[in-house]
């Protein structure tokens, strides 16, 4: 049963990409000259609109002001891990190609503002890429639990399995009799993914919300009426190291 997830409502890929975006603390660029690992240097505007803010003085700086066409053909590529330890934990991978530019404003002495003009977006998750067009980017939003996420996944995994097992019981369809471990490996505005484990592979589940999440606020009181529902069928399933 490796690699199959279940369906049910879920966030559009143009969404995917932009919550992979807003909460991600690193990055890869890759430009005609070299290849760089860049940590907290991204931001994201409320359009979608991607900035790297630089040490004037680094070698990305450089490259990007010598640009002999004034725009740096870049390559940016994000990787989204999942917090909790899962098998298979990469999750997606977002590639974005298309020039970057030194901004006119320079907030920070010392630093330099490079803005990035996609051309191109693509995502990939669940085996398969798709290609985003750039209108729907920059019109989506990014899901409201995705700053969160990994804390909420990692506390709940850490603390709680009584509530993922109560979660394997709501799943659509439940979780497997014969897994091995279920663990929280997903959550989103429409409800968690829960990753199933046994000895030939694994399987994701679903546990939608009972109405989707407009803020993060609201994740508390969801999950308490999720778990208000009877737990409607037996389930036993351990949980164990990864192995």
């Amino acid at each position: 049963m490796a690699g199959a997830t279940t369906r049910t409502a879920r966030p559009t890929r143009a969404e995917r990409i932009r919550s992979i975006m807003t909460s991600a603390a690193s990055l890869s660029l890759t430009t005609q000259a070299a290849c760089y690992d860049l940590i907290a240097v991204h931001t994201v505007d409320q359009r979608g609109r991607l900035s790297l803010h630089v040490p004037g003085e680094s070698p990305l700086a450089a490259e990007a002001v010598c640009s002999p066409q004034g725009a740096l053909p870049a390559l940016l590529q994000f990787t989204d891990i999942a917090p909790v330890a899962v098998r298979d934990r990469l999750r997606a991978r977002v590639s974005l190609s298309g020039a970057l530019t030194t901004s006119v404003t320079q907030p920070t002495p010392g630093a330099l503002v490079l803005r990035f003009d996609a051309g191109q977006a693509a995502v990939e998750c669940d085996g398969a890429v798709e290609r985003v067009g750039l209108r729907d980017l920059a019109l989506a939003e990014p899901d409201p639990l995705a700053r969160e996420e990994a804390g909420l996944l990692t506390h709940l995994d850490a603390g709680h399995p009584d509530v993922i097992e109560h979660l394997g019981r709501l799943a659509d369809p439940p979780a497997p009799q014969n897994a091995l471990r279920v663990r929280p490996y997903a959550l989103d505005r429409y409800g968690f993914t829960l990753r199933c484990e046994d000895a030939a592979g694994h399987r994701d589940v679903r546990v939608p919300f009972p109405a989707p999440l407009h803020t993060a606020d609201e994740i508390g009181p969801q999950v308490d009426r999720l778990l208000s529902r009877p737990r409607s069928r037996h389930c036993p399933h351990g949980r164990g190291a990864d192995g």
